[in-house]
């Protein structure tokens, strides 16, 4: 069969199966790489096709994390349309680098919101970090999913084409009715150009390295830095792992627990052992 109609095929299934349109697209563009470096009928190939494009991904320094998305692709294409689940089977997942996640402190965060000179942008800015959404979910966001009584946003068809319930802060809240009664133009979505049409990921990215720079902050701020931001204050606050997975939105407790982890403040507020008062004698014993 020839490697085109095994994609249009791929496209198909994903559609039936209910996968979001990114994921789609992914999958089909990872399919499509695949077949090129192999350069033949995806019928025809072997696990050593497989091997020798895992082995060219790891040359070509591709993160743990990326050959996984790019793996996931080739698992759903042998097991759901090339009924070939033998030839991906003995293809492990790569581990990915325990490297701890970048988040910004409170004072960093009051800076990258202080070099916001643009209504929007600090909104924006502001909004993820008080609710967690992706940037994508926050473009997409329309006034009507937000609860201004509550301080609630409604997420609909999230990762995974899920609805979930999370939270933002009074003062974004505030912010977001100034910005609305100031905007000139109407649309249904909270983020939107003069057209009416929601920002794109892709501009809406374009601002943090900006920002960042002109914050003076040496780290790499991204939305998904944010967000993760957002989950480590909520653990230090103390809300408990279980509903930050329900904020996030996340399937897995798991994957809540790659987002948290114990911060600098949580480290500095551990009080060492030999600094805790005792019923002994401290002093040293005279030469």
């Amino acid at each position: 069969m020839e490697s085109q109609s095994i994609i249009e095929k791929l496209k198909t299934e994903l559609t039936i199966q209910g996968k979001s349109q990114k994921t789609i697209d992914a999958y089909l563009i990872h399919v499509q790489q695949f077949s090129k470096f192999i350069n033949k009928q995806l019928d025809k190939t072997s696990e050593q096709d497989v091997k020798s494009y895992l082995a060219y991904l790891m040359q070509q320094k591709i993160k743990p994390r990326s050959i996984n998305l790019k793996l996931s692709s080739l698992k759903f294409l042998y097991k759901e349309i090339l009924k070939k689940p033998e030839i991906i089977a003995a293809v492990k997942s790569q581990k990915p680098s325990k490297k701890l996640p970048t988040y910004l402190t409170k004072e960093e965060i009051d800076k990258l919101l202080a070099s916001a000179s643009n209504h929007k942008h600090r909104l924006l800015i502001e909004l993820l970090l008080s609710s967690g959404l992706r940037i994508s979910e926050c473009i997409n966001l329309k006034v009507q999913d937000i609860s201004f009584k509550d301080k609630t946003i409604h997420v609909k068809s999230g990762k995974g084409d899920k609805d979930r319930i999370t939270i933002t802060s009074q003062k974004t809240i505030d912010n977001i009715n100034q910005y609305l009664s100031s905007r000139k133009y109407q649309s249904e979505y909270l983020f939107a150009k003069s057209s009416g049409h929601p920002l794109t990921a892709k501009l809406a990215q374009k601002i943090l390295p900006i920002l960042t720079k002109k914050a003076g902050i040496q780290k790499k701020i991204t939305p998904h830095v944010l967000r993760h931001t957002f989950a480590t204050l909520l653990l230090e606050s103390g809300t408990n792992l279980k509903m930050i997975q329900e904020l996030l939105g996340h399937s897995s407790l798991n994957t809540t627990q790659i987002y948290t982890h114990i911060s600098k403040e949580q480290i500095k507020a551990i009080k060492n052992p030999l600094d805790t008062p005792r019923a002994v004698n401290n002093e040293y014993p005279r030469e």
